[in-house]
């Protein structure tokens, strides 16, 4: 879980491919040399360790000196200059012109799931295989671990996610006749009427400016939108006869007014979370922390409970959010570097203390399973074990959920396209495919092989 909102991309500019040759031309040298497919010794690792080094991290995790702390410890010759340099947008555009120019870029960077693929259509991440990654596998999320793998690559180490699930308030539910969450999608939208009825209450907010929340609800509902083969070769399928299916449900209850499409993460927004607008938020596994801040006078009258569901399907979420470290292949201390990235997000000391003291939802199995976290009965959940439930939910992720390595202008042409759709309250199918318009289009520009 996590205390701030989940960032919105924004457009980088075009000339990805552009910039990718340039990129590419100028990761020689250091980067040259790192990324060998030779498997790393143990003696080359314990004695780049006793090596004195300084290595730079790029992150956005408040407090995260305190995990850095842990690893300094034990690798004492191992100093961390840890720099925030922005969020979103600011952090990615910097890095971006770090790599470009050869020089500047951090050893360490944390990069949110959809956009790693950008990085290596640049080639400007270390293989983390050769150093030992592929043994860290069986200990993550399956869903989460196939994120930071590219073909017989491993690219980062999984630091957080954002499985999805259905927050609400058990008093406006109780008031509408609703004694229990909705376990089925046409049983929630049968509640969401009633909900309307008895109470004036929107049942949920689908935000028009949000991607990542349709693009969670796409995930559960097994769409593939997306696929990259880590060359030259994407597939764009956004408006698929599944995602339209999604679509047009959401579309029958936001016109009938059971559920709004107000911007998220805006002051009317969050008012309309703490004044009893929406009766529940679907959302992600770092939003019930992120509530506790947002609607605090309401604390006891929400609940937790999984996404509804498809009758006679497995169980099933999507999931929204999500970041790792990656190693930049430009680094001169590549074995250092690599055991930064595994140590703060492999460590059950550091990785306990990133989901009880920073909020980050895990990824490692055995903090998924840890007491210390998942036996945590939350006061504004009526007592409820959330992080046990969302525990569970992780599990259910469909595994399988590829990429385009352009996600930044995906993120803003969603907001042109569907965005619109969504806040006129329009033709949501049209909105899927004035998406799957531009994405070819602008893939195609780039000089990407574009299936569809």
């Amino acid at each position: 879980m996590r205390k701030k909102a989940p960032r919105t991309a924004v457009a980088l500019g075009t000339g990805l491919l552009a910039v990718a040759l340039a990129l590419t031309g100028c990761t020689g040298g250091g980067g040259g040399t790192a990324d060998t497919t030779k498997p790393v010794s143990q003696s080359d690792i314990d004695k780049a360790m006793k090596t004195p080094t300084t290595l730079t991290f790029w992150t956005w995790v408040p407090d995260i000196k305190n995990e850095v702390a842990l690893f300094e410890k034990k690798y004492p010759a191992i100093k961390v200059k840890v720099e925030n340099v922005g969020q979103g947008a600011p952090h990615y555009q910097k890095l971006r012109t770090a790599l470009k120019a050869g020089k500047g870029a951090p050893d360490v960077a944390q990069i949110e799931f959809q956009y790693i693929s950008s990085f290596t259509v640049t080639d400007s991440l270390l293989n983390l295989a050769p150093y030992g990654a592929n043994d860290l596998g069986d200990q993550y999320v399956p869903w989460v671990w196939n994120q930071v793998k590219q073909n017989n690559g491993v690219y980062a180490v999984p630091q957080d996610s954002g499985p999805m699930g259905n927050l609400y308030r058990k008093d406006i539910l109780d008031k509408a006749g609703v004694t229990t969450p909705p376990t089925t999608w046409e049983q929630y939208a049968t509640d969401a009427a009633a909900v309307k009825e008895k109470t004036g209450v929107y049942m949920s907010n689908l935000a028009s400016s949000q991607a990542g929340q349709m693009l969670g609800l796409l995930w559960q509902a097994g769409v593939k939108p997306f696929g990259y083969d880590g060359k030259k070769g994407v597939t764009v399928d956004v408006n698929s006869d599944e995602a339209k299916k999604v679509a047009s449900y959401w579309q029958d209850l936001i016109q009938k007014g059971y559920v709004s499409t107000d911007p998220d993460f805006t002051d009317s927004w969050y008012q309309g979370l703490a004044n009893g607008k929406y009766a529940g938020w679907l959302t992600a596994a770092w939003a019930p922390v992120f509530l506790q801040g947002t609607a605090a006078k309401t604390s006891g009258l929400w609940r937790a409970a999984e996404l509804p569901q498809t009758p006679g399907a497995k169980p099933a979420s999507g999931n929204w959010g999500g970041s790792s470290d990656a190693v930049l292949k430009t680094t001169k201390n590549p074995i250092a570097a690599y055991e930064l990235a595994k140590f703060i997000n492999n460590d059950p000391e550091s990785t306990l203390m990133f989901a009880n003291k920073q909020f980050l939802f895990p990824t490692l199995n055995s903090t998924l399973k840890d007491p210390a976290f998942v036996d945590q009965k939350a006061e504004f959940y009526g007592g409820q074990e959330v992080n046990k439930l969302f525990a569970n939910i992780s599990t259910t992720v469909d595994t399988k959920f590829d990429w385009l390595p352009y996600m930044d202008y995906a993120y803003s042409s969603y907001t042109e396209t569907m965005g619109k759709a969504l806040a006129a309250k329009g033709d949501l199918s049209a909105g899927l495919d004035a998406w799957q318009k531009a994405l070819v289009s602008y893939g195609t520009q780039q000089g990407f092989s574009v299936n569809k």
